[in-house]
């Protein structure tokens, strides 16, 4: 079957202001054992350019495929741009199959399927074996609604299938690097880069979290196949930067070590970035000096919130301790500390900002990425703000780096004002530009020096947008916008994956 793999170009800032590109990892994990299975398969990037959505449509019907697929890591605001552009498609090309997957189809399948009749099914959590699956029964004519894990039309019935199983063993499908040509592909300033996936799942319930049901259970890839596969990548295509698209990779002290060591012993000059927790961090206090033997540059640590209340509020399972803790320990072992902190709760005053910002001083984090709290409707968290208010109808913008939700106590120009003060003052603070500039470090002067420029030309990007996208002052409740809270739907997936089973090599 020839089949297409598109990514759409994200609105996202975090996608256009950079003039670096990652490759899509989601599509590319779909892409490798549909090539194993005996697939055509080829892959449209629209984030070059970005390339208009109209030019987008035209390259996607000179290739002439059989099946198209999509799918995108910041798939909530990306959703409206795969949106118009499959809607485009489809009254370009009526026979061609729509697959569309990734977390918010996955948790949105009915809105979608009965808005956008033109999509020929969803996969609904990981993709690689249920997308083999369903592409053998679309190749063959056989029905859909024995594969598990997707959601589909039957004329003009929507079915859902049972969740597919989780996959056990993460080996047993390969990445497609093939599908991609790795000098376009960089990170860091240019250096060339992937984006690759330890583990998949996290044992921590906080309840804003949009990926706990999505991977459900913490898995992990064989650790030292894995420092191989990183290797390779730097041997044979340049790779230099490795960015983990994990939530927690860290989980098992004895795993991680054990790649740690492997990786050493490859012998490779990389850059590791990536995210885990700040108790990670500290419980690993005796084995950091291999971090960053390893490699490891930066890590990001969610530390959403410095107020103790807020971190019970959202499960968050840590401690403002750990947290001032964790960057000491990081950066007594030369790896930068990136500290996200989120504001926008409902309670918040001027006074919560300024005690804010004052510990946020006190923790010292090398950089800081601010966000505004996003709810999704499949969390926990969005049960607790389903009577607060919309300020934001376009769907493009949430994605953490605009104001979405009204705050009983301040207006939104106010909850802006505090955003960018605090940025400015971490940011530039005496301490922090002189590890900018002066650091003997080159590897993380350069990782600075190249966060700072990237921060001087976000921050007048997200005031001008502030300014030219006006908020509403009467949207609707956060229940009225999205519709129903999935939470207990979510709970379900979870507990029925609780025990993931063996990738299987069956015929579908």
């Amino acid at each position: 079957m020839k089949i297409l793999l598109v990514n759409v170009p994200h609105p996202a800032i975090g996608s256009r202001i950079p003039d670096d590109h990652l490759p899509p990892l989601g599509l590319l994990a779909i892409g490798g054992p549909l090539i194993d299975e005996g697939h055509a398969v080829s892959l449209i990037d629209g984030e070059f350019g970005p390339m208009p959505l109209g030019d987008l449509v035209a390259r996607i019907v000179a290739a002439a495929p059989e099946a198209v697929l999509f799918g995108h890591s910041g798939s909530t605001s990306g959703h409206p741009v795969i949106a118009a552009v499959s809607s485009d498609l489809a009254m370009a090309m009526p026979d061609v199959k729509i697959v569309y997957g990734g977390v918010f189809p996955t948790y949105h399948w009915r809105d979608i399927l009965e808005a956008e009749p033109h999509v020929t099914a969803i996969v609904r959590g990981e993709g690689e074996e249920t997308t083999r699956r369903l592409m053998s029964a679309l190749e063959a004519g056989r029905p859909l609604d024995a594969i598990p894990g997707i959601a589909f039309r039957d004329g003009s019935v929507i079915r859902e299938t049972p969740p597919a199983a989780l996959i056990r063993d993460l080996d047993a499908y390969r990445v497609g690097w093939e599908l991609i040509d790795h000098t376009r592909y960089s990170y860091w300033g240019g250096l060339r880069a992937v984006v690759v996936q330890f583990s998949r799942g996290c044992p921590h319930p906080c309840t804003y979290c949009g990926q706990r049901g999505f991977w459900t259970r913490w898995r992990h890839r064989d650790p030292i196949r894995f420092a191989a596969e990183l290797a390779r990548l730097h041997r044979e295509h340049g790779v230099r930067v490795i960015n983990f698209a994990d939530e927690n990779p860290t989980v098992s002290k004895k795993v991680w070590r054990t790649f740690l060591e492997a990786l050493i012993a490859e012998n490779v000059d990389l850059i590791l970035v990536g995210s885990t927790r700040a108790d990670d961090i500290v419980r690993d206090a005796d084995i950091l000096p291999l971090y960053r033997q390893a490699g490891w540059v930066r890590f990001l640590l969610g530390l959403e919130s410095t107020d103790a209340a807020t971190l019970d509020l959202i499960r968050k399972g840590t401690t403002t301790t750990t947290d001032r803790e964790a960057i000491r320990l990081m950066r007594e072992n030369g790896i930068l500390s990136m500290a996200t902190w989120v504001v926008g709760f409902e309670e918040e005053r001027d006074r919560d900002y300024w005690r804010g910002l004052r510990q946020l001083l006190a923790y010292d984090p090398d950089q800081i990425q601010m966000l505004y709290v996003t709810p999704h409707r499949w969390t926990p968290y969005f049960r607790l703000t389903e009577e607060r208010r919309v300020i934001q109808l376009d769907r493009r913008r949430w994605d953490y780096k605009h104001q979405v939700l009204a705050t009983r106590h301040m207006p939104p120009w106010r909850v802006l004002l505090w955003f960018k003060l605090i940025e400015v003052i971490l940011q530039a603070r005496p301490k922090a530009l002189a590890r900018t500039y002066l650091n003997r470090d080159t590897r993380l002067r350069h990782a600075m020096r190249w966060y700072t420029r990237m921060g001087r030309r976000v921050w007048p990007h997200e005031l001008l947008s502030w300014l030219r996208d006006p908020l509403t002052r009467d949207g609707p409740t956060v229940a009225e916008f999205w519709g129903k809270g999935q939470e207990r739907e979510d709970s379900m997936v979870v507990r029925a994956n609780a025990r993931p089973v063996a990738a299987g090599r069956e015929a579908a």
